[in-house]
Order: structure tokens, then C-alpha cells, then sequence
């Protein structure tokens, strides 16, 4: 447990896991470059001294398997696990004596002392009052050269139901319009979004309090996907092992953590009209596109003496969120296991997917259709419905050995009959989507198969002599080129290394152009016994590929940019072809602007680099925006 953000900060730099920048860096895109080299590179917390303002700043916080260990209170995230996994044994066990039943008591007795607590009097976030709300004296970020302004980052948004009085906590990026306004991002599926459609409904102005700072523990469970209605400073008790103390706001009756670094108090009037809100560079590493959100009025300001403000960046992976999305996937897959999907036996959101894009699941296989069955399940449970991709696999794998898995895709997929698309809701910072917050998903059953899982008599493969005895695997590299001049580069190593995949980057010039080159490919046999051909653009580095699966799991709507070529009428050829190429209205009759990725201005990289041999952070970083230049299209959020 930290008393404060300041602590958390001592513990870090005691640690040996904290930088200290006392030249000014200015929270306009610089401190963001700086961050941003330091994240990918393995770099310490940064606490930035000299923001311009009276505020220290911190970011990076997170960024580590050990610095969000520490965050949490644990030597490792299994830790959590195992303790979440030995309190739901004691509630959910079978209780077959009375004694069985009381031993519960002191589990109930525990879980008693985890509730948060109202505490009267002022706490230590109420120390100072500004005398007028001024969020220009705090030093927010402006992260992006395309954002549409500053935002806060790491905020805590505290709502109320109108009803019932339960409390959400949730995280939803805030742009700074003016010294007492903001806008508040809340995603359409969000609690806070419910009660402001509640508040709408009655008439009612919405009051709304945002904390920053405090015990890391608060910043994780703002990010928690809890269950509706349970309160995230249960979940935050549970993790420090200490009630959340609270303390009532100035001027509104919301209550916040009393030991946090700022409290920015105010309100929502559902009767106003919504406010051009963004663009802002984000976690998927592309820009979100400006939309209508609700506007926040700021009718308080109070900290701490000596706060801290904390903040963060999110932009093309790895970043900060990385390992916080790390923790939630290892606190919350016993809940999974216990409560969803009992053989699971371990889920793992790899960095390239952004959290929502992709899933690896492994399972104890015991019937046929299993796989379809753990699909069906995670896709209905609460923020897992945003899932795209999910590769459903036998127990025996470990999901981070990518290429062992990869080989385990190319040994076990058949990909006409192991390939399953759904429809149904997605994130709305979805791009590839045709339409806003609903789009189609893929699930890959990378499990061994049960004789009625398999096709009987099995499909031969292109080429083979039929029986299902799989056929060498061939790519006729110079003739593809050859024919195909519009291919500007071909990863055919994979093939040797037992992964039945086959990456072509094309420069597109006219509609359909991916299925046309797709067809060539068979037609004119350059192409044979391949399982996936993905397809992507001209300007990806195919020699990362990290990086390939991060864009393509982005640009992909999968339901419209996957699919079979027929040998014959109702018969596919067992290869999948993937468009992960980039959508527009001339060439795919795509009609949502498509965004662009993210990257830093070259003044500001410039800038960086002049003032980093008096950071005090070693030898030159140079700037990861290098690497992406060439996957921007044109200046400006839309691409």
C-alpha cells in the first residue's frame, strides 16, 4: 500500500526504477517523445521536474513487468492470481458440513476490510483549493502533433447511478477546451456512459468528479473491466489489502479516494449540446477520429501541498498500457475460469494487439466443437465481446512461444473448416469496421481435432493426391514478381520454418486489386499448399514482424477482408487469403475516414534531440517515429 503518488515515486527511485529530468521539457508533444523512446526501449520512470508549471510530472510509472508489479503490491502478477484464485474457492466450494461453512467467516471477515469507507473532514487531496479552476496550472499533455488538443491522460471518473447511488470509477481520456472545461470521453458500452443516458433521461444535470494521483492501485481499477455494478474500490481494497479510504467532495456529493494527488469537481448537463471532441493518437497506435462527446464543467480544483500529476501516452506498441493490460490479464483469468469458461487453463492478449484485437486462448479439450464453445462464451463476457481475433488451442502450448504456436496453427487449422466469423459489437476505436461500433470477428481452432470435427472424406489440398496428407508447401517468388509487378516485396522464410504462411506486400491501384492478385495467384500455380496469404501494404517493414501483425490486426474487418477462392462451385480451396491492407472509398468503397498512424513531427524530434545529452538519461535514443514515417500517408489525423 502507497499513502500517496509521492511514495510510490520514493519507492521507484529507491528501486533504482526512476529518472529524474530536471531541464524544462515542454508537456506540449515533447515529454511525450521522450517517454516514448524510453518505453520501447526498456527506459526507467521519468519524472519530469520542470514542466512549466508548479507541478512535477510522472509517466512510465507502469511501463515494466516490475514497476507494475510494484504498483500492485506483489513480486509478481501470479501472486494476484493465486489470491483471487484461493478467495473464490472459499465462496464458491462445495460446503458439505456446517464446519465447511464456517470456515468461510473469516474470508468474509477479510473481504469486510477491503470495503471502502466514508470518511468525514477533509482528506489530503483537499489540502489546497484553487481559488478559481484553472486545469492551465496542472501540466497536461498535448501528446500528438495531430490531437486535437492537451488531454488528461490517467484520469479517475467517478459517476453515480441516478437510482441507485452505486458508484463507477472508469478511465476516459478528457481534451482541455478551456481553464474549466473538458470533454469526457466515454466509450458508447461504458458505465459512465449509462448514467449519463440515466441523467438525460430524468432531466437532470450529471455531477461527475475526476481524481488523479494517489495509490497506483487507483489508476489500475479506473482500467479494471469489472462487472457492472461492482465498485472498483472493492477491487482496489482487495489489491493494497486496506480499505479506500473517502472523502466528499466540495461541491457535488460524489466521494473520492481522500489520499490522492488532485480532485477536478464539476458536472455534465445531458441537455447541452456535444462538443467536437478529438482527434487524439491512440492505443491501437492510429489516431481516434473527432467526434460529438459531452462537455465537463470544472466547478472545483483542490490537491495535495507537493502533488504530483501523473500522466501517460498511448501510441503504437509497446507502451505503458501494455503492462497494465498485462495485469488485467492475469487478475482477471480466474474469474474467467471460475465463472465463464471452466477449461480454460490460460488466456494471454499479446502487446500487438492492442488489448481488444487479439486473444490466445488455451483450453483442456474434452468434446468436439469445444473450441466453438470457448469462443461463443469469452465473446458474451463483459469487455471480452470487443475481442476480433481469438486462436482457440490444447493446453499443452504456451501462448507466448509465438512460433510454436504459429507451426501449431499451420499443423492443426484446416483453414475452409477451423475458421469461424461472428458478428457483433467491437470497440468503437475500431477503424476497420464499416460501420461505428459493430463490425465481425474471427475465431482460428487451433486444437486437435475429434473425428467429427474433421471432413470426411478430409479435402485434399491444392495439388496432393487427396487422403488429407498434406502437401509440400511452394512459392514461386521471382515468377510472383515477375507477373505481378504491383508486389513490391514477398516473406516466404516462414514457409521453411514449418509456418504455412506467406506475406505479400502490394502497392493497390484499383478495386478489388487484393482478390484479383489472389486469383493470379492459383490460376497461374505461383502459389501452392500455402494455408494463410496475407496481403498488406506497400510501406510495412515486412522484415518486423511485430509490426505486421499490429497493422493487420487493426485494418482488418474480418468477415470482409478474409476469404476462400472456390476450386469449384461450393468447394474452397483450403487456403485463407487476408486483406490487411489499408481501406479507402475509391479502391474499396470504404466509407468512414481511415485514420492515420501515429507518429512525432520532425521539429519536435529535432527539439529532443538537442536537449537529451542534459536529460540525464545516457546516450542518444533515437526517435521510434523513424521506423513509422513511412506508414503515415499525409499530414493529419485522416489518411
Amino acid at each position: 500500500m502507497y499513502k500517496s503518488l509521492s511514495h510510490f515515486i520514493s519507492a521507484l527511485e529507491s528501486a533504482g526504477e526512476l529518472a529524474r529530468i530536471r531541464e524544462f521539457v515542454s508537456p506540449n508533444l515533447e515529454i511525450t517523445e521522450v517517454a516514448d523512446r524510453m518505453v520501447k526501449n526498456g527506459g526507467k520512470a521519468l519524472l519530469f521536474e520542470n514542466t512549466g508549471t508548479a507541478f512535477p510530472l510522472l509517466i512510465n510509472a507502469f511501463a515494466s513487468g516490475r514497476r507494475i508489479c510494484m504498483a500492485l503490491g506483489v513480486n509478481q502478477l501470479e501472486d494476484i492470481e493465486q489470491a483471487i484464485t484461493n478467495l473464490l474457492k472459499e465462496f464458491l466450494g462445495p460446503k458439505k458440513s456446517f464446519l465447511d461453512k464456517l470456515k468461510v467467516l473469516p474470508a468474509l471477515q477479510e473481504l469486510a476490510s477491503w470495503m471502502p469507507k466514508s470518511v468525514g473532514g477533509r482528506g489530503a487531496c483537499q489540502e489546497i483549493i484553487m481559488d478559481k479552476p484553472d486545469l492551465g496550472k496542472l501540466p497536461i499533455l498535448t501528446c500528438w502533433p495531430f490531437d486535437g488538443g492537451p488531454f488528461i491522460t490517467l484520469p479517475g471518473v467517478h459517476t453515480a447511478d441516478p437510482n441507485t447511488g452505486i458508484r463507477n470509477l472508469g478511465m476516459y481520456r478528457m481534451q482541455v477546451f478551456s481553464p474549466d472545461m473538458t470533454g469526457m470521453h466515454w466509450h458508447l458500452h461504458k458505465g459512465s456512459a449509462r448514467h449519463y443516458q440515466q441523467y438525460k433521461e430524468m432531466g437532470k444535470r450529471m455531477p461527475v468528479s475526476v481524481t488523479l494521483g494517489g495509490d497506483p492501485v487507483y489508476t489500475y481499477a479506473a482500467t479494471a473491466p469489472l462487472p457492472e455494478d461492482l465498485d472498483e474500490y472493492l477491487l482496489a481494497g482487495f489489491l493494497r489489502r486496506k480499505k479506500v479510504e473517502l472523502v466528499k467532495c466540495r461541491t457535488n456529493d460524489l466521494e473520492v479516494p481522500a489520499d490522492v494527488d488532485f480532485v477536478i469537481e464539476g458536472y455534465i448537463d445531458p441537455s447541452e449540446e456535444l462538443i467536437l471532441e478529438g482527434p487524439f493518437g491512440d492505443h491501437t497506435g492510429f489516431y481516434s477520429l473527432a467526434d460529438y462527446f459531452p462537455r465537463f464543467h470544472v466547478t472545483c480544483v483542490t490537491h495535495r501541498r507537493n502533488a504530483v500529476y501523473p500522466a501517460t501516452i498511448v501510441g503504437i506498441p509497446p507502451q505503458e498500457d501494455g503492462w497494465i493490460g498485462k495485469a488485467t490479464e492475469r487478475i482477471f483469468i480466474m474469474p474467467i475460469k471460475m465463472t465463464v469458461a471452466p477449461e480454460v487453463t490460460n488466456m494471454h492478449m499479446p502487446v500487438e494487439g492492442v488489448f481488444h484485437n487479439i486473444t490466445l486462448v488455451s483450453i483442456q479439450k474434452h468434446y468436439p466443437g469445444q473450441a466453438l464453445k470457448i469462443m461463443s462464451s469469452l465473446w458474451g463476457a463483459g469487455q471480452m465481446m470487443f475481442n476480433k481475433i481469438m486462436v482457440v488451442t490444447d493446453s499443452e502450448i504456451n501462448l507466448t512461444e509465438y512460433t510454436t504456436l504459429a507451426r501449431i496453427i499451420s499443423e492443426r487449422v484446416d483453414p475452409v473448416n477451423d475458421i469461424h466469423f461472428f458478428r457483433g459489437p467491437v470497440d468503437i476505436l475500431d477503424h476497420s469496421s464499416n460501420k461505428y461500433a459493430y463490425g465481425s470477428k474471427i475465431g482460428v481452432d487451433a486444437t486437435r481435432k475429434f473425428p467429427q470435427e474433421m471432413t470426411s472424406p478430409p479435402a485434399p489440398p491444392l495439388g496432393g493426391e487427396g487422403g488429407g496428407v498434406p502437401a509440400p508447401a511452394m512459392v514461386q517468388v521471382a515468377s510472383i514478381q515477375e507477373f505481378f509487378s504491383e508486389i513490391t516485396g514477398i516473406r516466404s522464410d516462414l514457409i521453411h520454418q514449418g509456418i504455412s504462411l506467406l506475406i505479400i506486400a502490394i502497392k493497390k491501384s484499383r478495386i478489388r486489386h487484393v482478390r484479383e492478385i489472389a486469383t493470379g495467384l492459383l490460376d497461374k500455380a505461383l502459389v501452392e499448399n500455402v494455408k494463410f496469404i496475407l496481403f498488406v501494404d506497400d510501406r510495412l517493414d515486412l522484415a518486423s514482424l511485430s509490426q505486421v501483425v499490429w497493422f493487420v490486426a487493426n485494418n482488418i474487418d474480418p468477415m470482409r477482408d478474409c476469404f476462400h477462392i472456390e476450386r469449384e462451385p461450393g468447394i474452397n480451396i483450403p487456403t485463407l487469403f487476408i486483406d490487411g491492407t489499408r481501406k479507402t472509398r475509391e479502391l474499396d468503397d470504404f466509407s468512414r475516414d481511415w485514420p492515420n498512424v501515429i507518429a512525432m513531427d520532425e521539429q519536435t524530434i529535432r527539439s529532443v534531440d538537442e536537449k537529451w545529452p542534459d536529460l540525464g538519461l545516457g546516450s542518444l535514443i533515437p526517435s521510434p517515429s523513424h521506423i513509422y514515417k513511412s506508414l503515415v500517408i499525409r499530414p493529419g489525423a485522416v489518411s
